[in-house]
């Protein structure tokens, strides 16, 4: 009896920030692996997620929105960006339904022809395009910017369209051994995973300018041998002091509001009690002092 063939692809997903990258990442996975939050430029580093499908093996990286740099923290963002085209077989290029395309859509679109790259576009958020006219129109408009493998509409946060993306993505895969165990999902160490969590609650609650000042550190990550229950300790950074009493906030309600609210994303994710202990501290202009970047694992 013949053993199948096996077969993987790599893709790297790209796009500008909050077109929905990581939404669709988790949904494709099945499995929250990417945070997600309304803020842009929420994910800094390349995030990879692995979907075994029978034979084929879909491996995902997860990229920073491509932006105009602010600091030295976004070039490092949008280089991780470039790094991923280049060592992938595809790319799944993520837009919104509406809008003319921004520069650093276009300068993708440029890489992308550099390297004659094999690329699916995800038109993402299609739930908001109440005139289906107006989606054909999109479609043809941009397909008429690139030789695009295929052209698929979707809705991350309702999963419409998301098995036709499947079925054009894995369509590119090639003979290969899987790189990853069948049920592998990510890539990602567990605490830095913990760390992720307690960032996106951060992106949640806390005024625009203070999130990205911010970065989380894991300084403890063990498991008690007598029960389930892991014991974290988190260092929380931030650029001013004025932001450091903005996240602790009044009697330490904020920081208190973070740690619970990360707690019980943990606890779900690692299925497990966990017992959660964060701290604050200032590290003024981090992003960009090149040492404390590598530090926080963000180059």
């Amino acid at each position: 009896m013949n053993t199948p063939e096996t077969k993987t692809a790599f893709v790297a997903i790209v796009g500008c920030p909050n077109v929905g990258k990581s939404s669709l990442l988790n949904r494709m996975i099945g499995q929250k692996v990417a945070i997600v939050t309304s803020k842009p430029q929420t994910t800094r580093t390349r995030i990879m997620g692995v979907l075994t499908l029978d034979e084929t093996q879909l491996v995902f990286t997860d990229t920073p929105g491509y932006h105009r740099p602010h600091n030295k923290l976004g070039e490092k963002m949008n280089q991780a960006v470039s790094d991923s085209i280049s060592g992938v077989d595809a790319c799944l290029f993520v837009v919104e339904p509406r809008g003319e395309l921004r520069p650093e859509e276009q300068e993708l679109l440029r890489k992308f022809r550099q390297q004659d790259m094999p690329v699916v576009l995800a038109i993402n958020k299609i739930d908001t395009v109440e005139n289906k006219q107006d989606l054909a129109l999109r479609i043809a408009a941009l397909s008429a910017l690139y030789n695009f493998t295929a052209v698929v509409p979707v809705c991350a946060v309702k999963g419409d369209g998301v098995d036709e993306l499947l079925q054009e993505l894995t369509a590119l895969a090639e003979p290969s051994v899987h790189y990853f165990p069948d049920d592998a999902l990510t890539d990602q160490p567990e605490r830095v995973i913990a760390a992720e969590i307690i960032r996106e609650k951060m992106l949640r609650l806390l005024q625009d300018e203070v999130p990205h000042g911010t970065a989380v550190s894991m300084e403890r990550f063990s498991e008690r041998e007598d029960r389930d229950l892991l014991d974290l300790e988190a260092v929380i950074y931030c650029e001013r002091e004025s932001h450091k009493g903005i996240i602790i906030g009044k009697k330490g309600a904020m920081l208190k509001k973070i740690s619970t609210y990360a707690r019980e994303d943990m606890e779900k994710f690692f299925g497990c009690q966990v017992n959660l202990h964060c701290w604050v501290k200032v590290k003024e202009g981090w992003r960009d002092r090149d040492s404390l970047i590598h530090n926080f694992g963000l180059d």
